[in-house]
């Protein structure tokens, strides 16, 4: 299937073809290349870790969303951390996923009600143990600064849409605007004029990566829509589980033949998601095909195998090591010039 798809590409037209990233260059600037030339690296798939990457074979190692994490990301080899964004009660962006501390840290109530000072005196825990780290929350300067040059960064904006131009000023300040990535649903052609409004305002210069969901969205014409409006760089595309649903056979509506091809005529990487959401099912996101199924099954090819075949060239995974280490060991990565380190070995097992 792996040579179907690329005699797709092919017969598509590709634009004129770009050597490999000198040495010389910054990695982030490496990456940054394969993740605006889609069409150019259809035959390596980038991973995201997803919270910056806190677990290894199924076990929490750092605190979510944390520097410890990303720093751990970065040195697997990871191309792009997620992290998500709130607002303190001085209206700095700080790194937090819930809007509450109660989970992620050792401090309690609405992290809108503290200031940054009184949140850099919380203490980020470990996930499942709870043990208290010394890792304290992030403002988004300190995690952009942490980045630089190192991998891009994608900001799960947990505030409404306004907030983005705020978000990539921060970055701009810092002359990282390139590494960033931000993302939105969309559903309708109303949801895209008013995240186009809301983007106009920033001045360009990083990366807008819609989102679409089956729940919603059932063919390919809006992702094509969508591709004009926006000439993103990747699209999201989510296939849900509900229930006692079996695993998905074909990837769902959108992770079609069409949707590739799609994907190869706007030129953007197909991005699917393996990690897991807590008290949904399995692979919640990825029609059954997550991360449990291929760390704790020890199926890693009936997960991250499955979605490279169905176009995936982004896969935002809980497990950064063992989605690169499959992916290097089967032939879905491609070295970059200054990796030097070999493919860590990997559990290959799969299903005939």
């Amino acid at each position: 299937m792996r040579t179907i798809w690329q005699s797709l590409l092919f017969a598509a037209g590709l634009a004129a073809s770009i050597g490999h990233a000198s040495a010389s260059e910054t990695r982030a600037r490496q990456i940054l290349d394969r993740f605006e030339h889609a069409n150019q690296w259809r035959d390596h798939v980038l991973v995201a870790a997803h919270r910056a990457g806190s677990m290894q074979a199924g076990k929490t190692l750092y605190p979510e969303n944390s520097i410890a994490a990303v720093e751990g990301s970065i040195a697997m080899g990871a191309e792009i951390v997620e992290v998500d964004i709130r607002r303190s009660k001085d209206g700095e962006f700080v790194v937090m996923h819930d809007s509450w501390l109660d989970r992620t840290t050792n401090c309690k109530g609405e992290a809108a009600n503290y200031t940054v000072a009184e949140l850099k005196r919380c203490r980020l825990v470990i996930e499942g143990t709870g043990a208290v780290t010394n890792e304290t929350v992030s403002t988004l300067r300190e995690m952009l600064t942490v980045t630089r040059d190192k991998i891009l960064i994608n900001l799960d904006n947990k505030l409404d849409v306004q907030a983005l131009p705020g978000m990539i000023a921060v970055a701009r300040d810092l002359g990282m605007a390139d590494q960033v990535i931000v993302k939105e649903n969309l559903w309708n052609q109303q949801r895209i004029d008013s995240v186009k409004t809301a983007l106009a305002r920033t001045g360009g210069g990083f990366q807008f990566m819609p989102i679409i969901a089956d729940d919603a969205v059932h063919d390919a014409a809006f992702a094509e829509q969508v591709g004009k409006a926006f000439s993103p760089g990747a699209i999201e595309l989510i296939n849900w589980r509900a229930g006692a649903e079996t695993l998905t056979e074909t990837g769902g509506p959108l992770f079609s033949t069409r949707m590739r091809a799609v994907s190869v005529r706007g030129g953007w990487h197909i991005w699917a998601n393996t990690y897991a959401i807590v008290n949904k099912p399995g692979g919640f996101l990825s029609g059954g095909r997550g991360d449990e199924l291929a760390v704790q099954a020890s199926l890693p090819a009936e997960t991250y195998g499955f979605w490279a075949e169905r176009g995936a060239t982004i896969i935002q995974t809980d497990e950064p090591k063992a989605a690169i280490g499959w992916l290097a060991a089967n032939g879905f990565r491609v070295p970059y010039a200054d990796d030097a380190r070999p493919a860590e070995p990997a559990n290959t097992a799969s299903i005939n």
